[in-house]
């Protein structure tokens, strides 16, 4: 069955979310480290020695890792296709903020930090070069818009002494 010329194009539905990425690593331990161990995703399954999937809040699984065609293996080389980068949502400035500290705690190197306007957002690799993008989203009626009303995203530095002033999430 072919679409007529002359048929509109249809959307899905506006609340569809991804809902999770699963990611092939080198070394499955090392992983569970940085995503579990530094970031604080909880491990809610383990699929023998090469997979384990991990989450938030109790869903079942946010995060699969594993090691079925990648074990011992070197990240692609740059300029070639493959992901860019995972994104992970917080829900407030001051979870960021936490995410901040838990990253820098650990030892990690951020590769950027950026004020988009509507979000601000952390950037780093996890073991495997993997990108990792952790971010807020700002009120939406403190978006930058332009004349006609679009939004209009902006790439300016973000300022971490002023997000680690954030207070630390309450449990």
């Amino acid at each position: 069955m072919t679409k007529s010329s002359q048929e509109e194009p249809t959307s899905i539905h506006p609340q569809t979310r991804i809902g999770h990425v699963h990611l092939r690593v080198s070394d499955l331990e090392r992983a569970i480290g940085f995503y579990s161990g530094v970031l604080g995703f909880e491990v809610t399954m383990r699929y023998g020695s090469g997979a384990a999937f991990l989450a938030a809040g109790g869903y079942h699984h946010h995060i699969g890792l594993n090691t079925w065609e990648s074990l011992g293996s070197t990240p692609p080389p740059p300029g070639h296709t493959g992901l860019y980068h995972t994104a992970f949502l917080y829900p407030t400035r001051a979870d960021l903020a936490d995410a901040l500290r838990r990253i820098y705690a650990a030892g990690y190197t951020l590769t950027g930090a950026a004020d988009h306007g509507v979000s601000e957002a952390l950037y780093l690799d996890d073991p495997d070069k993997n990108g990792v993008e952790l971010y807020w989203d700002k009120p939406e009626a403190d978006w930058p818009r332009d004349t006609d009303g679009n939004i209009a995203m902006v790439n300016t530095r973000l300022d971490l002494e002023d997000l680690l002033k954030e207070s630390a999430p309450q449990p």
